[in-house]
């Protein structure tokens, strides 16, 4: 979705359990125009294989038409003079522009990116399912599977290097359920922030954001699991 603001991108998995909500702000590109409001369906698996064409060091552009069937994609390297142009096919979306809730979180934890992805990662050998329990000064993340239960517990720490503090704020106590696996496919992105911060409701899907500096916002939706209580 263009419009004059910036760029924002929205995906939903096939059994709507995750949503992802990326928003890049016009500051942040080095050029940038829209003339009008333009919504754009995209294959995202044929986007990413378009991508593959990139290399790191190239600058990107994209550009579509007025009423576009294809989205232009140019890659260019001032450094080995090569430009590479594609013309990715558009896609007919069933849904427009979702309108995500402005919800106001009741737990927020801010934990070091590349910690919170350790700990995703090594809890899902143990377990498929992680609750996240906020209290007033921690913050709880439980794991039961065949091999025992057990839990690592979050407290404030306000290191000297910025990066290793944890921040926990809560204004109301929390206790929800979440699938591992998709809390380790958000966490591909924990390269893009120092830190990830989890936003948390007991009425409503968890969020985890992404600060990309200067540029915008990548947020991903989880539903919770219900229990068969």
């Amino acid at each position: 979705y263009l419009h004059h603001l910036g760029l924002s991108l929205q995906a939903m998995d096939t059994s709507h359990v995750a949503l992802v909500s990326l928003n890049l702000s016009m500051e942040g590109f080095e050029s940038y125009r829209c003339d009008q409001n333009i919504v754009l369906g995209i294959n995202i698996n044929n986007l990413s294989k378009v991508m593959k064409l990139a290399d790191p060091a190239d600058s990107i552009t994209l550009s579509a038409d007025q009423d576009p069937s294809t989205l232009k994609i140019t890659f260019d390297n001032p450094k080995t003079q090569r430009s590479t142009e594609f013309a990715l096919n558009l896609i007919t979306l069933d849904v427009e522009h979702l309108s995500i809730p402005d919800t106001e979180y009741s737990s927020l934890i801010t934990i070091n990116s590349n910690e919170f992805s350790k700990i995703c990662k090594e809890l899902q050998s143990l377990s498929e399912s992680l609750t996240i329990s906020t209290q007033a000064d921690h913050v709880q993340l439980s794991v039961e599977g065949a091999a025992g239960s057990g839990f690592i517990k979050l407290t404030n720490n306000d290191s000297d290097r910025k990066e290793d503090q944890t921040l926990i704020e809560v204004e109301e106590a929390v206790t929800q359920q979440f699938a591992l696996n998709y809390l380790n496919l958000f966490n591909k992105a924990s390269s893009l922030s120092s830190f990830t911060r989890l936003c948390l409701h007991q009425e409503q899907p968890l969020v985890t954001e992404f600060k990309i500096d200067s540029l915008g916002v990548l947020k991903y939706y989880l539903a919770p699991k219900i229990s068969d209580e």
